[in-house]
């Protein structure tokens, strides 16, 4: 295993995720350089390596999220039926980083629930984020914050006390298989997590967390 090196202090020093650990030069591939939280254990692209917000939205506007699709009804409902636990027919949820196809708010509706869409490139409605909510779901999306630790703020202001918050994200686990993983692989993907991240942040937050499934996690706010 590649052991990081401090890097010296700059504007990058400090963890975006969890604004606590310093950071330390983790690897460089494909050109791209990568540090690591001594803290919360994510794994960050440098700023300097990240697309330009032209660059990121050309590669989002190449994703297929058909709403009809089985598959991708399939991979969704990964997040879905846990969420399904904690939630009943008629709340208010917020889909937030929901793409230019929101199929995950289409299957929540279609189970009794009032979902918001909100995505700063496809759906950038400013009064989606005035309001609270009994629940949000962000699937596939925290692996793209450039500002992790402030959106997770704004998250828990988002959610009422009592509120749920699902995630599903691809947990960062084998640092010797992360050169040639494919969520690495994603140019847009600029913050990995691994579980014990996720568990700090909602530490850090006053949530509890449980992980029903791989690369979900489910946050509880308290009342």
């Amino acid at each position: 295993m590649q052991k990081p090196s401090v890097v010296s202090v700059s504007e990058e020093s400090l963890c975006i995720v969890c604004e606590q650990g310093v950071l330390a030069r983790f690897r460089i591939v494909s050109g791209r350089e990568y540090l690591r939280c001594s803290h919360c254990e994510g794994t960050i692209m440098a700023q300097k390596s990240w697309l330009a917000p032209n660059e990121e939205r050309a590669v989002y506007d190449l994703h297929n999220n058909d709403s009809d699709d089985p598959g991708y009804r399939a991979f969704l409902e990964k997040l879905v039926s846990p969420m399904f636990d904690h939630i009943q027919s008629g709340a208010l949820g917020l889909d937030f980083g929901c793409g230019p196809g929101p199929a995950l708010a289409e299957m929540l509706r279609e189970a009794g629930m009032n979902v918001v869409l909100y995505d700063p490139f496809f759906y950038p409605e400013q009064s989606a984020l005035s309001h609270q909510y009994d629940f949000i779901t962000c699937t596939e999306v925290v692996e793209h914050l450039h500002r992790p630790a402030e959106v997770f703020r704004q998250l828990d202001g988002l959610l009422k006390p009592g509120g749920w918050l699902g995630i599903m994200t691809c947990f960062q686990t084998c640092d010797d298989r992360f050169d040639n993983w494919h969520y690495r692989r994603d140019p847009t993907h600029v913050v990995f997590y691994r579980e014990a991240t996720l568990g700090l942040i909602a530490k850090r937050l006053g949530w509890t967390m449980s992980v029903p499934r791989k690369d979900v996690a489910i946050f509880h706010k308290s009342l």
